[in-house]
């Protein structure tokens, strides 16, 4: 009977996402509205969507987790986040938007050159496609054990059937339907998490004021760090990480970024990026909160927890614990989350992959929609072929793994981001790749040794480090003054 709530539930969720493809869509299926919403999304529709595009299905099922093994320590990183989107509003919004860019990487050929141009983009869209894979996988194997493996479907079809959904909504406007569906999807998941705190509380028969005794008295109300700098949690290393952990991965990256330049202007993209960060705070409070009453619940219903964080909120709705109704948030919830995520991912390396590798402004725009369309599909089909080589290996560990590799890769951009604002020399470009490729490699045998020598263990500041090794190295190469 589970299965049946679940699939009923996603027929029905997808069938509203392709009426709000069509309504928005409409006529509009040239390139323009694929990559940039012809200018005309408003602001409070893209900073409301962008909310739910950061919270993937990993964010949903692990960010409860965390609190058995940090606390609430993850809110020190999310307050370091608001300060990150304050510094994307008034230093990389104006730049891109004084460009008129469509992929916010043409700026680094613009200021660098073309090698440069070239290094940021590929750095992108392999972060990115591992990233947004891997979310969607562990999307995927949730769904499979809870629903498909009961009709004997191979995990394969899962992740095709999955992806395919994705694609028939995106391929006609890209963007300019992403960012309402991007709204709907958002409304869905916030819904789906205070109700499913509220059911909690019911079976814990408990109030607003049982909540806050519960998390007081929990042991896990631990939220800031001070004391211990060889912890990963210390609050410096976190917030700080925080600041660069955003701007990395929303101002560098052409995903988030693509939602901001199809605002009207300057002015309205920056207030979608105040509204969003503000409210990016509250949001994983109230996951974390979840988190810890869950754990508090489970000696109450007589459950066994599981080993890891992931499986505690799964665990709870797809056994039926707490009733049908969570079981239908649930996977509303998963589902918005992932493909608020996976959709927008999918439209922003397409966009990146005509403009940064293709270059299609060179075609005439018959041609170009042609092609935006074969990019479209071979990317898709690209990640279905990650998501079944994560499926191949089988490992959890693989996926933090490939969370590693990802912010890795972003210090590269930005490490280029920072000598192409804030210095006014030239580099020699062709040697770019081998600086770029040649940080992060640094960066990991730096923190292996560090830790066989002194037990000292990177966390977040990696990226910074990673950033600073690509900035000396383009300075150290640096010729003349622009």
């Amino acid at each position: 009977m589970n299965g049946i709530y679940i699939l009923i539930t996603i027929l029905v969720y997808f069938g509203i996402l392709l009426l709000i493809a069509r309504f928005t869509g409409g006529k509009h299926a040239d390139n323009d509205a694929f990559f940039r919403g012809n200018r005309q999304s408003p602001w409070y529709i893209v900073s409301f969507g962008m909310i739910g595009a950061s919270l993937s299905g990993v964010t949903f099922v692990s960010v409860p987790g965390m609190v058995r093994s940090i606390d609430m320590t993850y809110m020190q990183t999310c307050i370091g986040f608001f300060f990150g989107y304050l510094v994307i509003a008034h230093i990389l919004l104006p730049l891109y938007y004084k460009l008129n860019l469509t992929s916010i990487y043409t700026y680094l050929g613009e200021r660098i050159g073309r090698r440069s141009y070239k290094t940021g983009a590929t750095f992108f869209l392999l972060s990115k496609m591992l990233g947004a894979a891997a979310r969607l996988y562990l999307v995927c194997v949730i769904l499979q054990h809870y629903l498909f493996d009961a009709y004997h479907i191979p995990f394969a079809v899962t992740a095709i059937g999955t992806v395919v959904l994705i694609w028939l909504y995106t391929r006609r406007s890209g963007i300019r339907t992403i960012v309402w569906t991007d709204s709907l999807q958002t409304l869905c998941l916030l819904f789906a998490l205070v109700l499913i705190i509220i059911q909690v509380m019911k079976v814990m028969d408990i109030d607003l004021g049982g909540v806050v005794k519960t998390v007081q008295e929990s042991g896990y109300d631990r939220i800031f760090v001070f004391d211990d700098w060889a912890s990963k949690q210390n609050f410096f290393k976190q917030f700080f990480s925080g600041i660069f952990i955003t701007i990395v991965m929303t101002g560098l990256d052409q995903d988030m970024m693509q939602k901001n330049l199809s605002c009207r202007n300057l002015k309205e993209a920056q207030k979608n990026m105040y509204c969003y960060g503000i409210s990016f705070v509250p949001v994983n409070f109230l996951f974390l909160i979840l988190g810890i009453l869950l754990v508090a619940a489970a000696p109450m219903m007589n459950i066994t927890l599981p080993t890891k964080g992931d499986d505690i909120l799964p665990l709870f709705a797809a056994e039926g614990y707490l009733g049908p109704a969570v079981l239908v948030l649930f996977t509303i919830g998963i589902i918005a989350a992932a493909f608020s995520s996976a959709d927008s991912a999918l439209a922003a390396l397409t966009t990146s992959f005509c403009i940064d590798i293709v270059d299609i402004r060179k075609y005439s725009e018959r041609d170009a929609q042609r092609i935006r369309r074969q990019v479209h599909i071979f990317i898709s089909v690209v990640f279905v072929a990650c998501i079944l080589a994560f499926e191949a290996i089988g490992s959890q560990s693989v996926i933090d793994t490939i969370y590693v590799l990802a912010s890795y890769t972003y210090g590269p951009l930005l490490g280029l981001f920072i000598f192409g604002l804030f210095t006014k020399r030239a580099t020699r470009d062709k040697f770019v790749p081998y600086v770029a490729v040649a940080s992060p490699v640094i960066c990991y045998l730096t923190d292996r040794l560090t830790y066989q020598a002194t037990g000292y263990q990177f966390g977040y500041e990696m990226l910074m480090l990673n950033g600073l090794l690509t900035f000396m190295g383009l300075y150290l190469l640096s010729l003349r003054k622009c």
